[in-house]
């Protein structure tokens, strides 16, 4: 989850052992944020322009106040390594993104330790490489039904056909169903809910004002209610059906804590912990793969030297056949161009944590209570760290390319200990996805203009993007 320009009710206390004059801030506005309200770079929505601001005028790491709040932003692979990896046990997710609890509940997104220790130990069998190549079948099943859905010349807004794709992935996997009322209801009440976003991060206090007769409050219980009932109902099947029938929820359903509790049990999780899971993997792998999956066909469409040598790899380890699981390994110039599509436009654009007691990063001591930004696509973009960062060049991610880098240049998944946990699957889908689809089909983008990012909580393409397609 991704978050706006941050908000604030009020600035934790400082700790006692230390003054204010102890501390050193790194170079930043002088001014708090709203002070600079006029300026081109402050845009409610649209943090990416505050960041690149700050990276131009101030450098590598900056800051700035928000009601009284310190925010720094970060774009220095070794102090991202250090509250990633580090210093870790000194941040928790920041505040708009534990806001999100009053949607996902406890869940991998949203918890903070120790309960995400726990549920993390208890997913991660759902997510074992062993058991999501079961997946690869599907995966290719259902892109390949929707490409033989499209006819030569056709024009088809991508983005909306890569969110069907991702939709039937997600029900196959999760649920092991097909797109059904069931599904198209939690993808419509969990898109309601997403457009609510950031007036449900800006309202002050929202969690204790839920009963309130507010329009947007309203409409965001109303959909919650729906969204529960179909969600709990799904899991109370599958828990009556008493067998694991290979999707992820009957995993979810069926794993238990590797290590003890008080009294000797290995516990699950509760219907609701299922619940708060359920709802985070839907959120997570549906939404954030159609993206990357879009962004991949406009830039393929506008580099077709790229786009010859993809066709090149599918046709000499495919031929006319479907590819499988066992294919994988050999789509490396495939994985290639997925990498560097992600790095160009990553769904997760920024990620944030909050300081639980004053942390040290280089010359800057700064207080309990701080913000801290990072954005894989401010990151991604930057010359001291990709040459020629605008260019679509996939061999950035060859095996020594890679290697030669700072690891944390490049973090489309996060890292440390709350690394993404479908991150292997989140790959899997992309690779098999592209080279079913590029098999048969290259795309030409239908428009004069380009389309413009637009950094919600996955970053996606604003309105239609439109692709004429050419049969192979």
């Amino acid at each position: 989850m991704n978050s706006p320009l941050p908000m604030q009710e009020a600035s934790p206390p400082q700790p006692a052992q230390e003054s204010p004059n102890e501390y050193r801030l790194p170079p930043g506005l002088k001014r708090s944020l709203p002070f600079y309200a006029h300026k081109p770079w402050v845009k409610l929505g649209c943090p990416i322009l505050l960041f690149e601001h700050l990276l131009r005028t101030y450098g590598n790491i900056a800051h700035y106040r928000f009601m009284g709040t310190p925010i720094v932003f970060i774009n220095d692979p070794d102090y991202i390594r250090e509250i990633f990896v580090t210093q870790a046990s000194s941040f928790v997710k920041e505040r708009t993104v534990r806001r999100m609890k009053i949607l996902l509940g406890e869940g991998l997104i949203t918890s903070d330790d120790p309960i995400h220790i726990r549920q993390r130990r208890i997913v991660a069998p759902a997510f074992h490489r062993q058991r999501i190549a079961a997946y690869g079948d599907q995966i290719v099943t259902s892109a390949a039904a929707h490409r033989d859905q499209w006819q030569p010349n056709q024009t088809i807004d991508i983005s909306a056909a890569m969110m069907s794709l991702s939709l039937e992935i997600v029900a196959r996997t999760l649920f092991d169903t097909e797109v059904t009322d069931d599904i198209r209801r939690i993808n419509d009440e969990v898109n309601t809910i997403m457009d609510l976003y950031n007036f449900l991060v800006a309202f002050p206090r929202m969690e204790s004002a839920l009963r309130l007769p507010i329009p947007g409050i309203i409409k965001f219980r109303r959909s919650k209610a729906r969204l529960d009932a179909v969600v709990n109902r799904l899991i109370a099947e599958h828990k009556a059906a008493s067998v694991d029938k290979g999707d992820l929820l009957s995993m979810l359903i069926s794993s238990r804590d590797e290590q003890a509790d008080a009294t000797g049990q290995h516990t699950g999780m509760s219907d609701e912990q299922v619940r708060d899971e359920v709802l985070t993997i839907f959120l997570a792998g549906y939404e954030t793969v159609a993206n990357a999956l879009t962004w991949t066909w406009y830039l393929l469409s506008q580099n077709s030297e790229v786009e010859a040598k993809l066709h090149a790899e599918l046709d000499a380890v495919l031929g006319t056949r479907l590819p499988t699981l066992a294919d994988y390994p050999n789509l490396r110039y495939t994985e290639q161009v997925f990498a560097e599509s992600m790095r160009l436009y990553p769904p997760a654009w920024a990620m944030g944590r909050m300081s639980t007691k004053p942390v040290t990063l280089g010359p800057y001591r700064i207080p309990a209570g701080a913000h801290f930004f990072f954005s894989q696509y401010v990151m991604s973009r930057t010359p001291e760290y990709f040459h020629d960062p605008l260019r679509f060049d996939p061999n950035r991610f060859t095996p020594e390319n890679k290697a030669a880098r700072p690891k944390f240049t490049y973090f489309p998944f996060g890292g440390g200990s709350r690394q993404c946990i479908g991150e292997s699957f989140a790959w899997m889908e992309g690779v098999l996805s592209i080279a079913t689809i590029a098999q048969r089909w290259r795309m030409t983008y239908a428009s004069d203009t380009p389309p413009i990012p637009q950094a919600k909580i996955t970053l996606r393409p604003r309105g239609p993007l439109l692709m004429k397609l050419t049969p192979r």
